[in-house]
């Protein structure tokens, strides 16, 4: 089984050698002195857990956690910090951390909680997958990318079974196309738009014949899933 990925941002050059080599034992990390630099790499790579030290230059851990959620609403986070504040403490927690360790911490403790996070986080990812959709006289499997009825059966790749997941978790609601984007390709970009218009014709050509679903286009806006 291939390790758990943790993106862990530390400016400090010593404790970030000692964190990452105790880390390293048990997950796959990426270090990152730089908090622009490391939210940057969030967009671009995937993450099981993040670690985020708060005092950081050019983006500090709290801007950086609240970047994060406007991408991700499930990875854990920890903070990492000597800010020994009850406010800074709350504050880290209202913008959507998991847990808050001040320095000097144990790494043992640290480990913990990240094992304990992580086995949380997949677990809710399972639920989630078992959950099956049924809409018109399709019945879809997210988990097998399968969408099947008495006629057909349909294996989606992986972006289609995920752009049909986010529709049927928000039937009948206009879903701007920079939430889409942002929820499937982690960027608001051009070209990204134009793969999604891609996406979105596949699935009508899937589901041209059922007559009470439908995709409709919002002009400037969105689309939105018709399920009567």
């Amino acid at each position: 089984m291939s390790k758990k990925r943790i993106l862990y941002v530390e400016d400090d050059e010593t404790l970030a050698f000692l964190t990452s080599d105790n880390l390293e034992q048990h997950f796959d990390v990426t270090h990152c002195a730089n908090g622009k630099e490391a939210f940057q790499l969030f967009c671009k790579e995937s993450f099981d857990l993040c670690v985020l030290d708060i005092m950081l230059p050019d983006m500090d851990g709290f801007e950086m956690a609240t970047e994060i959620r406007k991408r991700n609403q499930e990875i854990p986070i920890i903070f990492l910090s000597a800010k020994t504040m009850k406010d800074d403490r709350i504050k880290g927690l209202k913008l959507g951390a998991d847990d808050y360790l001040v320095k000097p911490y144990s790494i043992e403790e640290l480990i913990l909680k990240i094992e304990i996070f992580l086995n949380r986080s997949q677990k809710s990812t399972d639920n989630l997958n078992q959950k099956q959709y049924k809409f018109g006289s399709f019945q879809f499997e997210p988990e097998n990318y399968l969408l099947k009825n008495d006629n057909q059966s349909i294996t989606l790749t992986e972006r289609e079974a995920s752009l049909l997941k986010l529709f049927l978790d928000n039937p009948n609601t206009v879903l701007k196309r920079e939430k889409i984007l942002i929820e499937l390709w982690g960027s608001d970009d051009y070209f990204l738009g134009r793969s999604l218009d891609v996406f979105i014709s596949r699935l009508r050509k899937i589901i041209k014949e059922e007559t009470h679903v439908r995709i409709e286009n919002i002009p400037r806006v969105g689309f939105k899933l018709v399920v009567e």
